[in-house]
């Protein structure tokens, strides 16, 4: 029997690795033999405006766009972003979020405010939410840029795609020099995963 297509949104502000996070995910997948699909949008990325992409594998995938209710998992660099982009989860889908707030420049002028409770918006939408401090965890290890590596090792853990695959691929796109933390970043992420 066929395995039905998964449906990932990775979300976040630009500059926070989104775009990279999406050929991870796509290189993985298709590493594990499957028919691939991207879409993503920059935006303003480089005014810290929201970047999303929408990725789907399986046997035979058509389209790249998830369409609303239909996303197997929500993976959110930014904590408001994840909850913009909840519609998108279905009903057995699952959140993953850091924590980081990016104040958008509407907030910072006093036009708009930040949305409260965003933490607890996500757990009436989605079973189990995943809502790390990746950011708090990649100092600790000693590079921020390490968030990236964190957020997808959690994901990696709740599909169906080889663990070995995910480290070949991570390992390949970052620097030599950085192999051997990403590989401790993504154990670590590994360990979040629930």
């Amino acid at each position: 029997m066929e395995k039905p297509i998964k449906n990932v949104i990775i979300v976040g502000t630009g500059g926070q690795g989104v775009i990279l996070a999406s050929e991870i995910l796509c290189d993985v997948a298709l590493e594990c033999g499957y028919d691939t699909k991207k879409s993503e949008i920059h935006g303003m990325a480089q005014r810290g405006g929201v970047v999303s992409s929408h990725v789907r594998y399986g046997a035979k995938v058509a389209s790249p766009l998830i369409a609303e209710g239909t996303a197997d998992i929500l993976l959110s660099f930014e904590l408001a972003e994840a909850a913009r982009w909840i519609p998108f989860i279905k009903s057995d889908g699952r959140v993953v979020t850091s924590t980081q707030k990016i104040v958008p420049p509407l907030v910072s002028t006093g036009i708009a405010t930040y949305p409260d409770q965003v933490e607890e918006v996500l757990k009436t939408y989605s079973k189990n939410p995943i809502i790390v401090d990746a950011l708090s965890i990649a100092h600790e290890l000693g590079n921020p840029r390490l968030v990236n590596t964190i957020l997808l090792a959690i994901i990696s853990d709740l599909l169906d795609l080889s663990e070995d695959a995910w480290k070949k691929v991570v390992s390949n796109r970052v620097p030599p020099k950085f192999r051997e933390l990403n590989m401790k970043a993504f154990d670590r992420g590994r360990q979040l995963s629930c």
